[in-house]
């Protein structure tokens, strides 16, 4: 009868660590199983580099969604980003959607600025006004060749 209440207890033990274990690595990989109170919206740019699926999206550098996925648009090569945000969080159709960078060459980010004309996007439909990052490679490739406009 011990050896029963010992096998027990040492397999509650072992099924809570594993139980822990599961928790820790779906949090650790920023997956939300159990919160489905967002919605998408999704925006089109010229170019999305350096955005990954996962990446933060911020407004007032306070985070409130993430990226869901980024896929490009075979009729007009554009880049079609689908987001994932809060439903407390209403946007109007005039909100501008920009691709910031953390510090000087730190990850890159979906910057939202909301806009203030009373209407609001309803789930899945398309930001339109967006504004790709810059590219510094480029702006210094063109100072150092000396093309820069002047």
């Amino acid at each position: 009868m011990k050896t029963k209440n010992i096998e027990l207890i040492v397999g509650i033990f072992v099924l809570s660590g594993i139980v822990a274990i599961s928790y820790l690595s779906i949090k650790m990989a920023g997956l939300d199983l159990f919160k489905q109170d967002s919605y998408t919206l999704s925006a089109r740019f010229m170019s999305a580099t350096g955005l990954k699926e996962g990446g933060n999206v911020n407004i007032s550098g306070v985070s409130v969604g993430k990226i869901d996925k980024i896929e490009l648009n075979p009729e007009n090569f554009e880049a079609i980003v689908t987001i994932r945000i809060g439903r407390e969080i209403q946007l109007d159709d005039d909100t501008i959607a920009s691709v910031k960078t953390n510090g000087l060459i730190g990850d890159k980010y979906l910057s939202l600025s909301p806009g203030g004309s009373g209407i609001t996007l309803s789930p899945g439909e398309t930001i339109i006004e967006t504004e790709s990052a810059l590219d510094i490679e480029k702006i210094i490739s063109n100072f150092a060749f000396g093309s820069l406009d002047k």
